[in-house]
């Protein structure tokens, strides 16, 4: 049932249009992560039709996949070797904060364990 709602979210993304911040485009200090128009005489707010999409619930992935990796398998966020234990069945994202030396830890324990590791660094 999963790779059935996996194919359904990849026709959704399809056809979902690209929600950028209000007029980004235009300022170069704007950044275009989504942010939602408030101004009184916004058009986009106003949701005409021109301006573009607001975010909406309508847009999303079914529940059941939300948050799988492409793959197809759940993401799990792992800070240490111990926490790859409760990791089967999953791919590992290693955490931003995870020094070097723990993370080739986790890549040597994940390697083992027969678990991809989505952003691998080093000699692991």
């Amino acid at each position: 049932m999963a790779e059935r709602l996996l194919r359904v979210r990849a026709r959704q993304k399809s056809k979902k249009p690209e929600f950028n911040f209000h007029d980004s485009h235009k300022k170069k200090r704007l950044p275009t992560s989504w942010r939602k128009p408030r101004g009184l005489h916004n058009k986009l707010r106003q949701q005409i039709a021109a301006k573009g999409k607001l975010v909406r619930p309508g847009f999303g992935s079914p529940k059941a996949v939300k948050g799988f990796h492409p793959s197809g398998l759940p993401e799990i966020l792992v800070n240490n070797v111990a926490e790859l234990q409760n990791a089967t069945g999953h791919v590992v994202r290693i955490a931003s904060a995870v020094g070097m030396k723990k993370r080739l830890d986790i890549q040597a324990k994940a390697g083992e364990l027969g678990l991809k590791v989505l952003n691998p660094k080093g000699g692991a």
